[in-house]
């Protein structure tokens, strides 16, 4: 009988770990919304895996997220919106590329900064946009010679 109590105690103790783990989780998911910050946008030709909620990084340090995508259905390319942290100040002629994590890790947009002494304000775009490079593309190119 006191096998029983032992296993139903262990069993509640390991629904209750896993529900706060849960909880815990859906509550650190997205809530992170940028409200003090400034939008800006980009357009690419591709977006390869990157969704709303994706990093936006300058140097490698998170500066934002990705707010939102839509389809330019004049140019069919990809409009992208960056929620920018306050404080961080982007030179107007910035870059921003889709770079990859590591060979198995996720995209992240990565800002690359520019020299100008003027900034982008909220709703300006930034020109120079790079879209994400395929990996299988990128290996089909080095092994046929292709350039």
């Amino acid at each position: 009988m006191s096998e029983n109590i032992t296993e139903t105690v262990i069993g509640a103790l390991v629904i209750a770990a896993a529900a706060f783990f849960l909880f815990f989780a859906a509550g650190s998911i997205g809530t992170r919304t940028h409200d003090d910050g400034y939008q800006i946008h980009a357009e690419f030709r591709d977006v390869g895996g990157i969704i709303r909620g994706t990093d936006v990084r300058l140097a490698g340090v998170k500066i934002g997220t990705v707010s939102d995508l839509s389809l330019d259905m004049e140019t069919y390319f990809a409009d992208v919106t960056l929620a920018i942290d306050e404080g961080v100040s982007i030179p107007v002629d910035s870059a921003v590329e889709i770079t990859m994590d590591g060979l198995l890790g996720g995209n992240h947009v990565q800002i690359i900064p520019g020299a100008e002494f003027e900034y982008l304000e909220h709703g300006d775009a930034i020109e120079d946009a790079q879209g994400a490079v395929s990996l299988t593309t990128l290996l089909i190119r080095a092994f046929s010679g292709e350039k």
